[in-house]
């Protein structure tokens, strides 16, 4: 950690503005994670201010990158200041299923700690495309299956859609920040009955690279142009996790896409659900692998 005076003379040293216009961390933000949580300790001139050395921008950097995991900023110091450790291999085949089990039995025994640990940990470890496919989206499915006819099934969904919308919308506030692609809204359609396919598809895209604009309840169609025009998004991404109402896939959506002046994308399982409903209409059928959704999108954009 960086020391009063423990820098060369010769070392450049960075005022608080310039440091926040190199990381994009705001010099409010700067201070606090100095003064609350102990992160990072700029030198001093005699008047004061801040002067932060090359080593301090590169911790900022290194915070972020841990921000952007969902890892909260009181336990960020307590693991940046670890020696830094060998590459972790891949997991082997047989790995994820034990912690698709081990996640499931979280959920339903509401043991937000345990999902804590498994959230954090697999996505510390393993690119959030690969977390996706083979621990949350797995689990998400398989819970469906069991939530159909289950008692406790209401409680369950709520707990978890409440555990992941804190985490990730920690994340999509860090990524948005830093992004430079294009700004996504994301939606989801009136039927589905929670926001699991949302958060996660919401979270393949802040990975893209894309900025995501994320609206947790459903929008009326009516609004949608107006949104996409005051948010200045490039695309549109509708998800549900249900197959959705007959009327609102055929008629309904296909005409709003005609009235856009942007893609329009579906995914989640209603992707896959209604693909042949949607085959000859200009909504783009993305799909329910949520990291693949998002590759989809993007020469959609470009073409546009």
């Amino acid at each position: 950690m960086t020391e009063k005076g423990a820098h060369p003379a010769d070392t450049p040293l960075y005022p608080i503005r310039e440091v926040s216009r190199i990381t994009g961390v705001n010099s409010v933000t700067l201070r606090a994670w100095e003064r609350r949580y102990g992160l990072i300790r700029p030198k001093r001139t005699p008047k004061g201010h801040r002067l932060y050395a090359r080593e301090d921008i590169e911790r900022v950097e290194r915070i972020l990158q841990w921000l952007s995991r969902g890892v909260p900023v009181s336990q960020v110091k307590e693991l940046i200041d670890q020696p830094q450790s060998a590459p972790v291999s891949e997991p082997v085949s047989g790995d994820w299923p034990s912690q698709q089990r081990q996640l499931m039995a979280a959920i339903e025994a509401l043991d937000q700690s345990q999902m804590e640990t498994l959230f954090t940990q697999s996505l510390a470890l393993y690119p959030v495309a690969t977390c996706l496919a083979e621990l949350w989206q797995p689990v998400l499915r398989e819970l469906e299956e069991h939530w159909t006819d289950q008692l406790g099934a209401a409680l369950q969904r709520r707990c978890l859609e409440s555990f992941l919308r804190t985490r990730i919308g920690i994340r999509l506030y860090h990524a948005n920040q830093l992004a430079r692609g294009p700004v996504l809204l994301i939606a989801p359609l009136p039927d589905d009955p929670g926001t699991l396919w949302l958060l996660l598809a919401a979270l393949a895209a802040s990975d893209a690279g894309y900025q995501v604009q994320l609206m947790d309840s459903a929008l009326p169609f009516g609004e949608l142009p107006l949104a996409i025009e005051r948010l200045h998004a490039a695309a549109l991404i509708l998800v549900s996790g249900r197959a959705e109402r007959a009327d609102l896939i055929r008629r309904q959506l296909p005409r709003l896409a005609e009235q856009l002046d942007a893609p329009l994308g579906l995914c989640g399982p209603v992707a896959r659900i209604r693909s042949g409903d949607l085959a000859d209409s200009l909504v783009e059928l993305l799909g329910d692998d949520l990291p693949l959704a998002m590759a989809r999108m993007r020469p959609l954009i470009l073409d546009h």
